[in-house]
């Protein structure tokens, strides 16, 4: 087969990004998934995505501007790109600056006008085009010519959507059928909905349900193997290295090979939850904040609510009631979550309170026959928080003035648009922010930012923070034609990705709007 020209999947991505249909989108990411060479599927289907194959590359936005000029015909093929930029991600050592900039000015020499926007956004992580893990889900399937479930459900095990496209059309749904949980390799989190009420939760359920509590901590997932553990955030990065403390508890298990689901936080000498931000910054990955903390620092205390593997045997399809009772079986009750059985709304209220009561954010109400579902979010868990809550994503952020000068204070918000890949503003704010969070933002988005007039810093959207709102409102000023009432910060989540975030259609679900107000 003819390695495929680089210039191709530039056309391919650009027709993605104008184009409004989700047939028409998968149509063309199929079209170009089958023109791949299986050496080119790894590295195409990531670029496809949006996404580079090599996750460390040492690339950053301010190298990216000071680009040569693109070539007058397009030469690069997928392979000699991949090989450019496996080059670059190892560079290390005496001369290594100097080394990776001739390598990337090389690189985007070769390349034209249409593939250099291309590359700017794969090293930028900001391309937007519409293609994300469900779409090219779908368009793996069509292109392999296997269901649809049989790709999601290999891309929830793994997690991996480069492995699962190179099974799925070079071994067809054979080879996604080999693809099962491992120890070692996260998998994507079962999600829970939310409920205004523990009444609308009961009914989404079902009773008698299973009620826990829901901790005000990040979520972790723990593999253990012999002595060997580690540790994943939800969006399945490895922090193993920050949370020694979780370490000890699971190795110290009379267990072989576990997998277990949790939160993690930490807590004051009372046993009660500290702020969430103290959590966060301590399990943070990212080099400033994650690094030479003191060692004084009280380990953040594990607490599980799941199993999914255990000694050899996979409980992913198992019911929940089922999961719980292999969890009670092999981890001690201190560390799992409180938990209880409710058959009425009066009992689940008495849940509810106590879980606040005792300064967590409220509880998850689920059904104790669903399975675990990976990497979904349906009405089998369902959680309750006594406030409104979205995650929601930075798009900008303006300039102090007052107290605040010097500091970037007022944020810009966006609620995901799963239609387009992009995101659409419901407003503004700088309510609950204190110094603290100030002085964390302003550095946080300095080092994000992509242009600044002056008063409004533009940020790349990758800043998830969950905001409090007492309503939604329509609102002709923004572009989703509704806007939050009394916006607030809650905290920032550096637990989840911006394509975690919240949806356009939740905020209007939210404010009784329909999805034909949408003016994007």
């Amino acid at each position: 087969m003819i390695s495929v020209r680089f210039s191709d999947l530039a056309a391919t991505s650009a027709a993605v990004a104008a184009t409004s249909g989700r047939k028409a989108k998968v149509d063309l990411l199929a079209a170009a998934l089958r023109r791949l060479d299986p050496d080119e599927l790894a590295a195409g289907s990531a670029y496809l995505a949006g996404e580079l194959r090599q996750r460390q590359t040492g690339v950053g936005y301010a190298s990216l501007r000071d680009r040569p000029p693109p070539a007058a015909e397009p030469s690069l093929t997928v392979a000699e790109v991949d090989a450019a930029i496996a080059e670059l991600a190892v560079v290390s050592g005496a001369g290594s600056q100097a080394r990776r900039r001739e390598l990337l000015g090389a690189l985007f020499a070769a390349a034209t006008a249409d593939e250099q926007r291309l590359l700017v956004g794969l090293f930028g992580g900001e391309l937007r085009q519409g293609a994300q893990a469900g779409l090219l889900a779908d368009a793996i399937a069509r292109a392999a010519e296997v269901p649809p479930t049989a790709v999601r459900r290999a891309l929830l095990l793994c997690g991996d959507l480069k492995q699962v496209a190179v099974a799925a059309l070079t071994g067809g749904a054979p080879a996604l059928a080999a693809i099962h949980l491992r120890v070692g390799t996260p998998l994507s989190p079962m999600l829970a909905s939310s409920a205004p009420d523990v009444s609308a939760a009961l009914l989404a359920t079902g009773a008698p349900a299973t009620v826990d509590v829901k901790l005000d901590g990040i979520r972790i997932q723990v593999h253990r193997s012999g002595d060997e553990v580690a540790v994943f955030t939800r969006s399945l990065d490895d922090i193993t290295p920050r949370l020694p403390g979780v370490v000890a508890a699971v190795r110290a298990l009379p267990l072989r090979e576990v997998v277990l689901d949790g939160e993690a936080m930490a807590l004051d000498a009372q046993g009660r939850p500290r702020p969430f931000q103290e959590t966060s910054s301590r399990a943070a990955t990212r080099g400033a904040r994650g690094a030479s903390r003191p060692s004084t620092e009280p380990a953040l205390a594990p607490y599980f609510f799941d199993v999914l593997h255990l000694d050899g045997v996979d409980l992913l399809d198992e019911p929940g009631r089922q999961r719980w009772a292999a969890l009670a079986d092999a981890v001690p009750a201190e560390l799992i979550v409180g938990r209880r059985t409710v058959e009425t709304d009066e009992q689940g209220l008495e849940a509810f309170a106590a879980s606040l009561a005792a300064g967590q954010e409220g509880i998850v109400v689920k059904a104790p026959d669903a399975p675990y579902d990976v990497g979904r979010r349906g009405s089998a868990w369902v959680k309750v928080k006594p406030r409104h809550t979205l995650d929601l994503v930075v798009l900008a952020v303006e300039r102090g003035h007052g107290r605040r000068q010097g500091w970037l204070s007022n944020l810009h918000l966006g609620a995901r648009d799963p239609r387009s890949g992009g995101f659409v503003m419901l407003g503004k704010t700088f309510k609950g922010l204190t110094d603290e969070l100030l002085r964390w933002q302003t550095a946080r988005f300095t080092e994000l930012a992509v242009e600044d007039s002056g008063w409004v810093v533009t940020v790349r959207p990758e800043q998830v923070v969950e905001i409090a709102f007492d309503g939604v409102q329509a609102s002709p000023r923004y572009p989703g034609g509704v806007a939050l009432r009394f916006a607030r910060v809650l905290r920032y989540r550096d637990d989840k990705r911006a394509e975690e975030a919240d949806t356009i259609d939740m905020v209007r679900e939210i404010g009784g709007y329909s999805a034909a107000s949408d003016r994007t």
